[in-house]
């Protein structure tokens, strides 16, 4: 049964129809759904946003905070797949500073107004908001549908009016868009970062006719796919804050229905949001300096009383429109109640023998067994750890990601959350906007300071003297200024920044300046390949002889492989899952390992050298973990001991922190193959270290051991699985890597 013959079935119950019936009538009525659990709500919720009878409703769902509207918000989305569900956050940073702006809140905020105060017939949609957002008052709708410069394709604009009217709307003319509020001019073409959308707009003009309009990507500033239309919208919260404001729920149209987690807690945090904001606003009149903000966009000009609401006028407000409450706690007055029969999701520790009793006690009942994973090797690695336990349990995989498993005894129906059965961690997911942080290319060029050497890869080294606009063709471009040995000047086009590369040499010296034109720069590249392509020569042979050896051949993965893998409590990123299956498929294979992982910091390389040494000790064979420095061995050691606490395998550690007696007994126990995993630094490569059988050599940042050690690692490494962890490899490392000399992950 798919997700939506699932919401099929709760709009046909009769509490459904009640609620649906009751919130279309158009006196204001309070309605009570209680004893809903998990996510049950957001079942209900996306049944009736759904629901044939009442396509005409808008919704707004109040949540208790932040992270709960953001999780409410994304279940509702993937149940239901619409594209009017927005997520309605406060545009200040926090309580504490109600001038800070945040970029992406606002970008938000605009494009839930923006959507809600253009409603045409069909209804708008829906937000999802917590009291903080609700506090502050919004622009009326009718002044920003007058701020809204909408562009169609074929449409004649005066480019000089256009501009005019964006820089007297709040934007900012730059070389580049990089974020919100920003517009750019390069010839006939005009780039646009409207508030309310994720990414840029290009705008081709063929004379004053708007030729194409497509979506940009803010980091390589290259065009994505086409539109026909788009509307420029100006920053709501800030531009527009001196205009006429009205409260959210005055704003929102009439045919609107309010949904509220809790109203006990709804008032509280409105009275604590009046409070906080009365305490700033003392604190501003006694120092009324400005907040510590780079960015001048992101300061309030002005916060005063008027721009917020009274929890008082902000509930007799609410009489006029229809209630819906769904949390546990039983609201105040008259209301009607529908109950429903729902639980929780049981914890099950990871004890897979608790889940299959529980699954097989619903089956036999009747119930629907419902899985829920965003990972679909999630619900593969379920039926996996089924089928090796000789389980036969009958569920329905559902591809999409749900906050809260739960039970609803009415329907017969059994909803559970991978990451609940395997304890992970679930992560909302909010829009963000773009920002210069994430533009590196940009960002590198804004960086540049005129006197700063770069280096291009045609012509050499020379000094950056800025940007220019030059006229190519009759039209303005920008272009990049590199003056060079006798001062020549090089303008290199925007198109080609990749050429371009900021000079990094040997701290304090100073780099000779290329002449244009001069072929020393050309030899002096065609020196250095032929250096590389003796010292590649020499490592290929290695490499070579290293690859015509028979290693141990692991054998495929066990149910244990796969509960552990399963039980990580993050969601494998798709490189996390690439890496992880490359190592497994060399391990398997047998020719002996020889894989680089390079990653970032605290991008879960750990965790795939987690995986690999437990592959290693199913089949019976050790692994060792060399790391450079003895706080890494023990903080190694912390992890893998917590990682693989509920799974049959020992893991002991040698640095300096261990007594002489202790590491005699630590290496004596490794010789009886008592010690499943060992983790140490250099201390590993002594002669007195003994192994019963070695499987998997995992290095940590190879780079930082000295000639010395590396060359007792290769002795060591012959014929077994070498797995190198990195963040940083060395030129050499990464280039044989690159070339399949060295795998790399």
């Amino acid at each position: 049964m798919s997700v939506s013959a699932l919401l099929e079935q709760y709009q046909k119950s009769p509490r459904l129809f009640q609620l649906v019936e009751g919130i279309s009538l158009s006196r204001p009525n309070k309605w009570h759904l209680s004893s809903l659990r998990g996510s049950a709500s957001q079942f209900i919720s996306a049944s009736v946003f759904l629901h044939p009878y009442a396509t005409q409703l808008n919704h707004v769902f109040i949540c208790n905070d932040a992270e709960e509207a953001a999780y409410f918000h994304n279940t509702l989305e993937n149940l239901t797949e619409a594209l009017n569900l927005y997520y309605f956050p406060s545009s200040f940073k926090n309580r504490k500073n109600y001038r800070l702006l945040n970029s992406s809140h606002m970008m938000l905020r605009t494009e839930a107004l923006s959507r809600f105060s253009s409603v045409t017939g069909n209804r708008a949609g829906a937000l999802v908001t917590y009291p903080e957002a609700l506090f502050e008052k919004v622009v009326v709708p009718d002044i920003i549908s007058s701020h809204i410069i909408s562009l169609k394709t074929g449409d004649e604009i005066n480019p000089e009016e256009l501009y005019a009217k964006l820089i007297g709307y709040g934007f900012e003319r730059t070389d580049f868009v990089y974020e919100p509020g920003q517009f750019a001019v390069r010839g006939g073409i005009l780039d646009i970062y409207s508030f309310g959308n994720e990414k840029p707009y290009r705008i081709e003009l063929f004379g004053n006719d708007v030729d194409s309009i497509r979506i940009v990507d803010p980091e390589t500033q290259l065009s994505e796919r086409r539109l026909l239309q788009v509307n420029i919208i100006p920053n709501v919260d800030g531009q527009l804050e001196n205009e006429e404001k009205v409260s959210l729920l005055e704003f929102l149209p009439e045919q609107t229905v309010i949904w509220i987690q809790d109203e006990g807690l709804l008032r509280e945090q409105l009275l604590t949001a009046e409070q906080d904001l009365k305490l700033y606003l003392r604190q501003l009149e006694n120092n009324p300096s400005a907040p510590e903000e780079q960015d001048e966009k992101m300061i309030r000009k002005e916060t005063k009383p008027e721009d917020y609401i009274s929890p008082t006028l902000f509930f007799e407000q609410l009489e006029e429109r229809p209630i819906v409450y769904f949390g546990h706690e039983k609201p105040t007055g008259f209301h009607t109640e529908i109950a429903f029969h729902t639980k929780e999701q049981p914890s099950f520790n990871r004890q897979f023998d608790l889940l299959i009793k529980d699954l097989k006690a619903w089956e036999v009942k009747g119930f629907q067994l419902q899985l829920f994973a965003e990972n679909p090797k999630q619900l593969e690695r379920l039926y996996t750890i089924f089928k090796d336990l000789k389980e036969e349990i009958h569920f329905v995989p559902n591809a999409l990601s749900i906050h809260e498993g739960f039970i609803d005894e009415d329907l017969q129906l059994v909803c559970y959350t991978d990451h609940q059965i395997f304890q992970r961690y679930h992560k909302y997911k909010v829009k963000q906007a773009y920002n210069k942080n994430k533009a590196l290319t940009l960002r590198s060029l804004r960086e540049l300071q005129p006197g700063d050497f770069v280096t291009h890869i045609d012509h050499g080294v020379g000094v950056y003297s800025g940007l220019q606009k030059l006229e190519v063709n009759g039209k303005l471009q920008e272009a990049v200024r590199i003056i060079y040995k006798d001062s020549d000047i090089l303008y290199v086009n925007i198109s080609s920044l990749h050429k371009i590369a900021k000079y990094t040499g040997k701290e304090g010296s100073v780099p000779k300046i290329n002449k244009l034109g001069s072929d020393v720069w050309n030899r002096l590249k065609e020196k250095t390949k032929t250096r590389v392509k003796e010292i590649a020569f020499d490592l290929i042979k290695l490499y070579a002889a290293r690859k015509a050896q028979l290693g141990y051949q692991f054998s495929p993965d066990t149910y244990l492989q796969t509960e552990l893998e399963a039980s990580f409590i993050y969601e494998d990123t798709p490189d996390q899952s690439k890496a992880t299956a490359d190592v497994k498929k060399d391990m398997e294979s047998p020719a002996p390992m020889d894989r680089l992982v390079c990653g970032d910091v605290g991008f879960g390389k750990t965790e795939i050298a987690i995986r690999a040494a437990f592959k290693s000790v199913v089949d019976g064979k050790q692994a060792a973990i060399l790391v450079p420095t003895t706080i890494l061995a023990f903080q190694h050691y912390k992890t893998f001991s917590d990682r693989l606490k509920d799974f049959p395998v020992t893991v002991d550690y040698v640095n300096r922190f261990k007594s002489s007696k202790e590491k005699k007994d630590t290496y004596k126990k490794l010789e009886e193959g008592k010690i499943d995993i060992i983790i140490g630094t250099h201390a590993l490569l002594g002669k007195e270290v003994k192994f019963k059988d070695l499987g998997l050599l995992i290095i940590d940042e190879e780079q930082k051991f000295g000639v010395g050690h590396k060359e007792k690692i290769k002795t060591l490494r012959t014929n077994i699985d070498a797995l190198t962890l990195t963040a940083t490899p060395i030129p050499r490392t990464l280039q044989f890597s690159l070339m399949g000399a060295r795998d790399l992950s």
